[in-house]
């Protein structure tokens, strides 16, 4: 049996998934049963456009959080809590801890 080796892995938001099934539409003229139905499911859900997207990232990854992985900013990104208790769910299966002035740094990057 062939044993798959994953070389790179990036998290993506939601927003940016979208962006590459564009891109596959593009160049093959039209999606499969399945990447339709995760288009259908980004459209209802993708809250913001890709530049706004990008100025949130930066505002995250410039509070110099250190323990803060990407995977972290792309969840907070495709979920945009609004309150304490919906940023912590983000963590919650983490073995990861923020000190609340950093936690109260990013919704306020979020509210802005």
């Amino acid at each position: 049996m062939v044993e798959i080796e994953v070389i790179n892995e990036i998290p993506l938001t939601l927003l940016d998934m979208k962006q590459k099934l564009e891109e596959i539409k593009k160049r093959d003229k039209e999606l499969n049963f399945r990447a339709n139905k995760v288009k259908e499911y980004l459209d209802m859900f993708t809250l913001m456009d890709i530049k706004k997207t990008e100025e949130l990232k930066n505002k995250i990854i410039s509070l110099n959080i250190s323990r803060l992985k990407d995977r972290h900013i792309a969840k907070i990104l495709d979920i945009m809590p609004k309150d304490i208790d919906s940023l912590k769910i983000i963590f919650a299966g983490e073995n990861i801890t923020i000190k609340q002035e950093d936690i109260d740094n990013i919704l306020k990057a979020i509210k802005e």
